[in-house]
């Protein structure tokens, strides 16, 4: 059920290692997100302002509790929400919610606010204060050494999702800041993904950057609040437990951010304690190039999950084997938790999506059609 594309012994290692899950999700948010056709998780750009909100409530609770935010029509498919949450409720598997840097708060969850900010648009070139990201980059140390502490066994291992629309943007921004050869390697939310456009905004952000020497200064200029908070978590949690990055090129940009600061602040890591776990929709992105962007960031293994959607019984579902969603929330991480924890194959992941999907439909919430 478990692909190993990058660096396969060290990943082979990593999964006969760790198998006992805890679930974290890092919410933020980015003006990129409003661009017309940046992302297609969430119709309209007034959809896309509350995507983190839905996400967060839907893996909070599930599809029976009553909406504030309802999950936001895409232009196909379901959002990987339904795919993570399958897997948290069926495993009972503890999960942790952190708001890094939201348009409003969400209260009608229970998240941990880490006083940070929406970012602008990257392609300002001051996307956020200086002085957020180092408070967001102290948040995730002590958090990820925090969660880290509850990881007891030997077989405990964290897994670091995110919900940021326009993320892929904001990761390319990174990539390319910190040396990576990224153009046209990205993935997106979209079938086919609209690579000169994502350039087209790095291209505005990068150019008004003149000289950077402290890696944060590049997230505060062109990157979101969810980057700077999972590379504190990565960094520390590493330390004393394993680490799965949960989602494709926004957590390479992440491990190639870690990388970049503890190098330039002098941290102690255990980059061998970390894998990027993902979909297969985004490892064998024809209009991408993870795998090969995974090689250029180095020594990183990159994991994919198999499953297949090609024989579901719904039609939103099916649409992620057009290219459609591909990954989000933790989706493939996920996945691949419920194979290496419970050694869950194809019919059940299947299965325990399908009834989310079903609930989803009973609690009258909008699927698209």
């Amino acid at each position: 059920m478990n692909r190993i594309y990058t660096q396969i012994p060290q990943g082979l290692a990593w999964v006969n290692k760790y198998s006992v899950p805890k679930f974290v999700c890092v919410l933020g948010f980015t003006e990129t997100a409003l661009i017309p056709g940046i992302s297609a998780a969430g119709l309209t750009p007034e959809d896309r302002k509350y995507t983190a909100h839905a996400d967060a409530e839907f893996l909070y609770y599930g599809a029976s509790h009553k909406a504030k935010y309802p999950l936001p029509p895409l232009t196909a498919g379901a959002s990987p929400v339904i795919i993570s949450r399958a897997v948290v409720e069926e495993l009972k598997l503890p999960v942790h919610i952190f708001n890094a840097g939201l348009i409003e708060a969400p209260t009608n969850i229970n998240t941990i606010d880490l006083g940070g900010t929406p970012a602008l648009c990257l392609s300002s070139g001051k996307a956020m204060k200086l002085e957020t990201v180092y408070h967001l980059f102290e948040q995730g140390l002590k958090w990820g050494e925090k969660l880290a502490g509850d990881c007891q066994l030997p077989k405990d291992y964290l897994i670091l999702s995110e919900c940021v629309v326009g993320g892929t943007t904001t990761a390319l921004a990174i990539l390319l800041g910190l040396g990576i050869k990224a153009a046209g390697k990205v993935n997106s939310s979209h079938p086919v993904c609209n690579h000169e456009q994502k350039w087209a905004v790095v291209q505005k952000g990068l150019e008004k950057i003149k000289h950077f020497c402290d890696p944060l200064e590049l997230v505060a200029a062109v990157g979101d609040p969810m980057q700077v908070v999972v590379a504190g978590m990565t960094i520390a949690a590493s330390r004393s437990c394993g680490v799965m990055l949960a989602g494709g090129t926004q957590m390479l940009a992440v491990y190639t951010l870690c990388r970049a600061c503890a190098l330039f602040h002098n941290l102690e890591w255990q980059s061998h304690q970390i894998v990027v776990g993902t979909t297969r929709w985004v490892a064998e992105d024809l209009t991408g190039a993870t795998v090969e962007l995974a090689s250029l960031v180095d020594d990183i293994p990159l994991i994919a999950t198999q499953l297949n959607l090609s024989k579901s019984r719904y039609k939103q579902l099916r649409a992620y084997e057009q290219g459609f969603v591909k990954e989000g929330v933790g989706a493939g991480a996920a996945c691949i938790a419920a194979n290496l924890y419970q050694n869950w194959q194809q019919d059940q992941l299947l299965n325990a999506i399908e009834a989310q999907m079903e609930k989803l439909g009973n609690s009258n919430q909008v699927i698209n059609t």
